[in-house]
């Protein structure tokens, strides 16, 4: 026999954008059912943060812990392909300076922060409950879920909020998801210890280091460990021809700074990771009675760390959105259209600097950054997340633009040989499984 309930919103996932829409719908006075699959704390790729998350952890009340669990990040480093150059930008350089801070955390532990904290503030927290099946009808939803023990739960909710990541449970349902033609990279990582670090207050800022392949994130942790990725064009981990993790270290090699910081480095648990990573998006956020955030919803590059950001603000937005559904539902139609448009605004932001990452006149644009015009400015505040900021911020954004393209026509041939490369590296070579490889013994670049 299935157990049944009730409640006013169900939200399928406890990752941040779950956690943090279940915290703010529990704060309306709503009963709040919030189904996660694994089990906290779980592994998740993602440790980057933006200054722009800092008032989104003040406002749900868990800045202290997460600055516990954190390693300080003030800007970021850039690394070109070849040559000792190197470029740092601080987030303070924005249109505004107190945006100035983030952290690198380990994600296992962040995301129990929030789950937990969201049960504290009284939604009801399952884990080990996989969500099999969402019924929609004109008064709600039927979920039925399957528990650990092999058992089924059902609800009856006024409205669900899908934040099963890229799960994208209902984007699937609904036959939504489209995958994004315009990128198509893959990733592969590992964590280390002991690698070398950028001295001072730059210790905990990230590094992005180009190649040939695609791009390698350096995240330094409070633990002592390093997260090391490298997205790279489905073209090149396709063509592995040896295990994993000599794969890996090879990729490693061609970036010789990268190389060098890890030479005395451990590989944790002898783990190498692979998945692919590939863009893509639903064509709504929203529905009668539900809506997709953070990667149920879209999900992007992370080049510039823009995930957990971006799904914690549609969790405080989304909160929102909720509530006139439920209590002022001849509002519903014209909050949506709204909600959809905010949507996008993130992911379209970073996506322009993302399809355009291989280019050599956006390398150069950040490896020499100039605010004529105020186009720092805009970068900076893009890179920290303040997308919000206002008419300063689209004003400077918009000349980054103008700018790009007067030094990309300057040099045609350049500029065509990057377009004509990029079109080469998104072509579809066909879909990569992830995996993890665990080899003995421990080993050492």
């Amino acid at each position: 026999m299935v157990e049944r309930a009730t409640c006013d919103v169900l939200v399928i996932g406890g990752g941040p954008a779950g956690s943090t829409i279940a915290t703010q719908l529990v704060r309306q006075g709503r009963s709040v059912v919030m189904l996660e699959k694994d089990h906290h704390p779980r592994f998740h790729i993602g440790e980057s943060l933006l200054p722009g998350n800092v008032a989104l952890f003040d406002q749900l009340g868990v800045r202290e812990q997460i600055d516990r669990i954190g390693m300080p990040k003030f800007g970021i480093e850039f690394v070109p392909q070849d040559g000792p150059e190197r470029s740092y930008v601080d987030f303070a350089e924005g249109w505004d300076p107190s945006k100035g801070q983030a952290w690198q955390v380990r994600r296992s532990d962040m995301d129990e922060i929030l789950f937990r904290h969201a049960g504290q503030q009284g939604a009801l927290t399952l884990e080990g409950a996989q969500v099999r099946q969402v019924t929609f009808d004109e008064g709600g939803a039927d979920v039925t879920a399957q528990m650990e023990d092999g058992s089924q739960r059902q609800w009856r909710a006024r409205f669900v909020v899908d934040a099963s990541g890229r799960d994208t449970l209902l984007a699937n349902h609904f036959k939504t998801k489209q995958k994004n033609d315009r990128h198509n990279s893959t990733a592969l990582f590992g964590h280390f210890r002991h690698a070398r670090r950028l001295p001072g207050k730059r210790e905990g800022n990230i590094s992005i280091c180009w190649f040939e392949h695609g791009w390698f994130w350096f995240i330094p942790l409070a633990d002592g460990t390093t997260s090391v990725g490298a997205v790279c064009w489905a073209y090149y981990l396709k063509a592995r021809d040896k295990p994993l993790k000599d794969y890996f270290f090879d990729t490693l090699k061609l970036c010789p700074e990268l190389h060098d910081r890890l030479k005395d480095a451990e590989l944790v648990d002898d783990k190498v990771h692979a998945t692919g990573n590939f863009s893509y998006s639903s064509d709504r956020a929203t529905g009668d009675r539900y809506l997709m955030i953070g990667d149920a919803y879209t999900f992007i590059d992370p080049m510039f760390s823009s995930g957990v950001f971006l799904a914690m603000q549609a969790g405080f937005d989304g909160a929102e959105l909720v509530a006139t559904a439920l209590d002022r539902p001849a509002d519903y139609p014209a909050a949506r259209t709204a909600f959809e448009e905010r949507m996008r605004v993130g992911p379209r932001d970073y996506s322009w600097f993302i399809y355009r990452s291989t280019n050599p006149t956006i390398r150069d644009m950040f490896m020499h950054p100039k605010n004529i015009f105020k186009v720092k400015q805009g970068l900076m505040s893009l890179l920290a997340a303040d997308i919000h900021h206002g008419p300063a911020y689209r004003q400077s954004l918009r000349m980054f633009k103008v700018v790009y393209y007067f030094v990309s026509l300057t040099h045609p041939v350049r500029s065509w040989r990057g377009w004509r490369r990029r079109r080469v590296n998104i072509a579809d070579h066909g879909k990569l499984r992830g995996e993890t490889i665990q080899t003995n013994p421990p080993s050492k670049i």
